[in-house]
């Protein structure tokens, strides 16, 4: 049977103390949430009571709808197993360490993803006293600076999420210490591997590769731009140790696009713990070869497209699949609704239909017309909207117009220089603040709520960057899809900001519903009634 409720044991007491005080005494497991608690917590278990082997290693992928709990669900087996683990590993570290020996890595496609992810971890352990670092500009100081640029990636597959990467070539860990005791580390791909392999290391590989045949020696081979004696750094973190590796949001950072930087890691984690793997290779038969890691694998996500249930079945086919039965389905609570464009200024449209947001607030409470959260209680005035837009010039426009008729909005693009501060602080107001209920209506993020939209930000303008796993306030009820979704995986997640952990929200769907033209929006409609 699975596990209706957070007890323990199997739980450690101080976890599930921390777990209480953030998602409320009286929560109860998601389905996602049980399967996990039944399956990884229980082999986390067994796996610190008894030696480990390649062999004796899982292997799972945990699939649910947006909103349910994912990151709960693979955070708690984790962090227990890494307290349980945490004496006997401390026995066997290395020697030779490198500043940064994690035991566990998280690897997330964006970086407001990491930080609210560690924050979360965080928050789970203030009794049990592990260290997390989120590798982010927050955590390090500047060293000396390069000529290098920063690396960014752009989704234009499934999905079409923005990934990017903060310039890693500036930092470094601090010194003089050797080493930071660390238990978890949270990063995106492109991070995490500068950290393993040094900054500047995939400049040099690209230009041995290019370059490698036409120099007799390697004094002989010139410097190149970015590259040289202070253009790669040296390797700040280790990798023998890693027991744990999780990669959220699987279907972005297991997509071809992003494939081969997220399989670097996995290999470089394998070679670092005596166990070489080239999953790429063909055997002699010419078939792939099934990947057996030196560690636990965890993968997650709300979406299993295609290219992420072939790469699974061919070379992870021991992966145990916790599915929960809402994947690839819009949750419960989320409201959808089509609003049709007038012919006229689409900005005035929005305007107009955020307006009447606020207006339902102060008329009927909101969603569902029952006033479950009307006006003036716990300090909420208004609902917070956050509106998706396919390209940045556009989230930069409608940013302009609507502050134009009095709407203070806070845009949000991958080329946003707030988005390198090492901090999630540009989201504030807007993302949910670890704590339970109680916690959450006292917390700075209510104090900086107002009624007044033109002097306190209600709306969030962006583009996929923010679709991808952030856990939004409950405030965020209403999602807007001002353009066509490239495709439904991409529309999910988008949508799948509102809605969550059980709250009511609604997404409204911009389109020309009449007249030449409408097909397209027609065709979405029927694909997006099919989620439900």
């Amino acid at each position: 049977d699975l596990p209706a409720e957070f007890t323990s044991p199997p739980l450690m007491p101080g976890i599930l103390s921390c777990l209480e005080d953030a998602i409320g005494t009286n929560a109860r497991p998601t389905p996602i949430q049980s399967l996990s608690l039944k399956w990884l917590l229980e082999d986390s278990a067994q796996q610190t009571s008894s030696p480990t082997t390649t062999s004796s290693y899982k292997q799972f992928l945990l699939a649910s709808e947006t909103g349910s709990g994912k990151s709960i669900a693979y955070l708690l087996p984790v962090l227990q197993a890494l307290k349980l683990s945490e004496a006997q590993s401390r026995a066997v570290q290395s020697e030779e360490e490198l500043p940064l020996n994690p035991r566990a890595l998280i690897l997330a496609p964006t970086h407001e993803l990491s930080r609210q992810l560690s924050t979360f971890a965080k928050a789970l352990i203030h009794d049990v006293k592990l260290r997390i670092l989120c590798a982010s500009r927050a955590n390090i100081r500047n060293g000396r600076p390069t000529s290098a640029t920063a690396s960014k990636m752009t989704d234009k597959s499934e999905g079409a999420v923005e990934l990017s990467d903060t310039p890693s070539s500036e930092v470094q860990v601090q010194e003089p210490k050797k080493s930071w005791p660390v238990d978890m580390v949270v990063g995106t791909p492109n991070k995490v591997l500068d950290m393993v392999r040094g900054r500047g290391w995939d400049r040099e590989e690209q230009v041995e590769e290019e370059e490698g045949e036409l120099w007799e020696s390697e004094d002989e081979k010139p410097l190149p731009r970015g590259v040289g004696r202070y253009g790669r750094g040296a390797p700040e973190m280790g990798l023998a140790s890693v027991e744990w590796v999780v990669i959220d949001e699987a279907d972005v950072l297991m997509d071809p696009d992003f494939q081969e930087t997220t399989l670097k890691i996995l290999s470089d984690i394998s070679a670092a713990r005596g166990h070489h793997i080239t999953p790429a290779d063909e055997d002699s038969n010419g078939s792939a070869p099934a990947v057996e890691y030196p560690f636990n694998l965890v993968l997650t996500s709300a979406t299993i497209p295609s290219a992420l249930a072939t790469y699974l079945d061919t070379y992870l086919p021991k992966l145990v699949r916790l599915v929960s039965p809402g994947v690839h389905h819009l949750p419960k609570t989320l409201q959808t609704e089509f609003s049709a464009w007038t012919g006229g200024n689409k900005y005035a449209d929005i305007e107009h239909r955020i307006r009447r947001v606020w207006a339902e607030d102060a008329t009927t409470g909101g969603i569902g017309g029952k006033r479950s959260n009307p006006l003036g209680e716990h300090g909420r005035t208004l609902s917070k909207i956050l509106v998706f837009c396919n390209q940045n010039t556009k989230v930069d426009a409608l940013s302009e117009y609507l502050l134009s008729k009095g709407i203070k909005t806070v845009a949000l693009t991958s080329q946003g220089s707030e988005r390198k501060k090492g901090s999630n602080h540009h989201l504030d107001g807007f993302l949910r603040v670890p704590g339970n209920k109680e916690r959450q209506d006292s917390s700075k993020d209510t104090a900086l709520v107002s009624s007044d939209p033109a002097q306190t930000p209600h709306v969030m303008i962006t583009t996929s960057l923010l679709s991808r796993g952030l856990d939004f306030s409950p405030d965020m009820r209403h999602i807007f899809i001002v353009d066509e979704p490239r495709n439904m995986v991409d529309f999910l997640h988008r949508a799948g900001r509102s809605g969550r952990a059980g709250e009511r929200g609604k997404v409204v769907i911009f389109g020309k519903m009449k007249g030449r033209g409408s097909s397209k929006a027609k065709d979405v409609r029927q694909r997006v009634k099919a989620l439900n």
